[in-house]
């Protein structure tokens, strides 16, 4: 784990969407889900670096993560003290593995099963949950694979996240539906939103509350869909300037009302 002047700064701004730790928590800043690593850290893949931003909200510290092992990381979880971040290298797909220390633990190739290396869920027992090429939802670990459920075709990228000991997975324009560890379905709604509305991304908060981060085609802003992990029902929604949002201790969710906030100085 290394330091980095930089992004120290960024404590301030981050407390600026974050201001009262004990009341909210950021799930999105600047279109990229925010991932809870543990109790009081978050993580943030970095649009100016290839690495992970830390910060911990107890202390208020920044801190990179992978800047010498990544080189573009999108995805991320944090599950059983390991941190999974999704990577493409030499034009292949990878989730490489941290541990708790920062340290490199793994990397996993998954080029061969997914199109989509972006889009992972990571399962309790370490199984990682991913959209096959052959539009299959599968879970593999070290020694079995899986088939979680047939995807109906849909013109738009699956969006993948583990809920509840389980996985979210949205089929845009088809269905949401959440499966247990075993690949059972809990609940499936479908999709019944406007064709111009897209889905950038889902964040799942400390909570286990997941939320949906959606732009509108001709809509200068962003909306994010807070909803039941129970039953699939949005609860709340939001909408604001920017696609930076934090959700409040009883799932409130509040935008951020500043222009331009970025991760770092300059981007």
């Amino acid at each position: 784990m290394r330091s980095s002047y930089p992004l120290a700064l960024l404590a301030g701004v981050l407390l600026q969407a974050c201001d009262a730790p004990s009341q909210t928590e950021l799930i999105f800043v600047d279109g990229r889900a925010v991932a809870p690593a543990g109790d009081s850290v978050l993580a943030i893949a970095n649009p100016t670096l290839p690495g992970v931003l830390l910060f911990n909200r107890l202390t208020n510290k920044t801190d990179t993560l992978g800047i010498d092992e990544l080189v573009s990381p999108t995805h991320l979880q944090w599950q059983g003290g390991h941190l999974y971040v999704s990577d493409v290298r030499d034009g292949r797909a990878w989730i490489v593995v941290f541990g708790a220390s920062g340290e490199v633990e793994q990397r996993i190739d998954v080029d061969s099963i997914t199109a989509v290396p972006h889009q992972f869920a990571v399962l309790p027992d370490g199984r990682i949950v991913l959209e096959t090429r052959d539009d299959q939802l599968v879970a593999f670990g070290e020694d079995s694979t899986s088939t979680f459920a047939l995807i109906e075709s849909s013109p738009r990228t699956g969006l993948l996240a583990a809920v509840q000991g389980g996985v979210l997975h949205l089929v845009p324009q088809r269905t949401i539906t959440l499966y247990n560890e075993m690949g059972k379905i809990r609940w499936r709604v479908d999709w019944e939103w406007a064709d111009n509305v897209f889905i950038t991304d889902i964040s799942v908060d400390s909570r286990g509350r997941p939320n949906l981060l959606a732009g509108r085609q001709g809509y200068d802003g962003f909306m994010v869909f807070g909803f039941s992990p129970s039953t699939g029902e949005v609860l709340r929604w939001q909408e604001g300037p920017n696609a930076t949002f934090s959700v409040g201790a009883y799932g409130d969710i509040e935008p951020d009302s500043s222009p331009g906030l970025t991760l770092a100085p300059g981007n």
